[in-house]
């Protein structure tokens, strides 16, 4: 089913069980080679959520700024982005163009992400795509500017939401996750892959 929320295509049950269970074995191998890590805002204060990317460059969050980087934070490069997740990107964007980037956000018991633009790529006309699996997340939708009116829904395991055109920069976040709602993950927790066009 697919909804569309202030722009926001949201994909409900975009991926069976199986789909989401292979996933999750390819994010354990590239979380393998790029070990999850805790970034800090570039005001000092640590990110609740632990990360790490696949693809040529990765995001990466500290005093120096929000950036991608070419190389992990320990050290190597970034391992290459699942051939399963490119297969979802292609088959809802529409593109032949694939991601430089698949951005990992793993979500423990209170974790969250606050409202932020994604605004560090050179080009906003590309979609981003982002993939929920495991414990329910609560996504609030803002605006284009800080403020205003809001509306929040619950993104599932097996969700995935295409943020294009004029919903590219309207900020978004993520205000708690519902933990121990899914059984993907034995210990729970949220992971949310995001894939983007950075050069």
């Amino acid at each position: 089913m697919k909804l569309s929320v202030r722009g926001f295509d949201i994909h409900k049950g975009y991926l069976d069980a199986a789909a989401q269970g292979d996933l999750v074995a390819d994010i354990r191998d590239v979380v393998a080679a790029a070990p999850l890590f805790s970034p800090d805002t570039p005001y000092g204060k640590p990110m609740s959520v632990r990360m790490t990317s696949a693809g040529s460059v990765g995001w990466y969050s500290g005093r120096s700024g929000y950036r991608y980087a070419e190389t992990h934070p320990g050290g190597g490069s970034w391992p290459a982005i699942p051939q399963a997740i490119l297969d979802v990107w292609r088959g809802l964007t529409g593109l032949d163009r694939d991601p430089d980037c698949c951005l990992i956000n793993f979500y423990g018991e209170g974790a969250r992400m606050g409202m932020h633009q994604d605004r560090d790529e050179a080009d906003f006309s590309w979609p981003v795509l982002s993939v929920s699996l495991g414990d329910a997340g609560l996504f609030r939708i803002g605006n284009t500017t800080r403020g205003g009116k809001t509306e929040s829904l619950w993104l599932e395991s097996g969700d995935v939401v295409v943020m294009g055109g004029d919903a590219r920069l309207t900020y978004h976040g993520v205000d708690r996750i519902r933990f121990g709602s899914s059984s993907l993950l034995p210990k729970g927790g949220r992971i949310n892959l995001t894939c983007r066009v950075v050069r």
